[in-house]
């Protein structure tokens, strides 16, 4: 038997990239890990028995199956009995690019096992196309798979999947982010109404104002999906640099020093639902064998 362990980290969102095609994010320290293991001589023509996938979230099964498609020929998936276990700290569902996080692991797993010689360009289009195929993203969220894979500060053009900034992020910062009970969203296809502010969010970030970039994100996020735009500008009051509706939440992010902890915590207080802490991560994916 063969295998091999992949971490990818967590993100949050900067520049939403849904009604421009162009987005920014940053990577934070929540994690998701995949390990692979890989036994021969277990065909068989029931292709559930190939694939044993073990993850808390059962929404990612097709993700997942559709990622290893991507990176393993079907001829080896049939000769081989392949088990998948993703362990997460990155809340599903709310905009903290736990998809990006987990295709990409299941990705670089699969490659050190069977392509060790694909590029990381090539790994991470892996995750990006089988979330496509998938529905799972309207884009591919390549900026979310930026951050994830590579850490720190990333601007991509999502339609041309290329990354046109990259930068380490202050590791003096944390990102203080609330999760609310209700994961309800508004209608994603609005954003395109305020195009023009996304992509002038979107230049703030290209220009190094990232945190500035963030805040006309989030305001116009929260305003656009029906989200409670205030706590955006209360969240900045309180000592947060950048704030946002992180993806299309409904999860908040508020950016901040560390002596500024207690002030954010104190705005997220008055709504409901729970609040994580997380530090901002410039570190790069990584695999290794069993």
């Amino acid at each position: 038997m063969t295998g091999a362990h992949a971490v990818v980290h967590g993100a949050v969102s900067l520049v939403n990239a849904i009604a421009t095609q162009k987005g920014a994010t940053v990577g934070i320290d929540l994690k998701a890990e995949a390990t692979i293991h890989v036994e021969s001589g277990q065909s068989n023509n029931n292709d559930n028995d190939k694939i044993d996938i073990h993850s808390k979230n059962p929404t990612s099964s097709r993700l997942i199956l559709e990622t290893i498609s991507k990176v393993i020929p079907k001829k080896i998936i049939n000769e081989n009995k392949i088990t998948v276990d993703i362990d997460s700290n990155i809340p599903a569902g709310y905009g903290l690019k736990s998809s990006s996080a987990v295709s990409s692991a299941v990705a670089l797993a699969c490659a050190r096992i069977f392509k060790p010689n694909l590029t990381d360009r090539q790994i991470l289009l892996a995750g990006v196309n089988a979330s496509i195929d998938t529905k799972v993203s309207i884009t591919g969220a390549y900026d979310d798979a930026c951050s994830c894979y590579y850490g720190g500060f990333n601007i991509t053009n999502n339609a041309k999947r290329m990354r046109v900034r990259f930068a380490n992020a202050p590791t003096d910062m944390i990102a203080i982010i609330h999760i609310p009970k209700n994961r309800k969203r508004g209608n994603i296809k609005n954003l395109k109404i305020l195009s023009s502010i996304f992509e002038c969010a979107w230049n703030m970030a290209k220009n190094e104002q990232y945190w500035d970039a963030m805040t006309v994100n989030g305001l116009a996020v929260s305003e656009i999906l029906g989200y409670n735009s205030g706590i955006i500008a209360e969240l900045v009051q309180n000592g947060a640099v950048g704030a946002s509706m992180s993806g299309n939440g409904p999860a908040i992010a508020a950016v901040a020093q560390k002596n500024n902890e207690s002030d954010i915590k104190n705005v997220f207080a008055e709504i409901d639902g729970t609040t994580i802490t997380s530090k901002i991560s410039n570190t790069k994916a990584h695999v290794y064998d069993l």
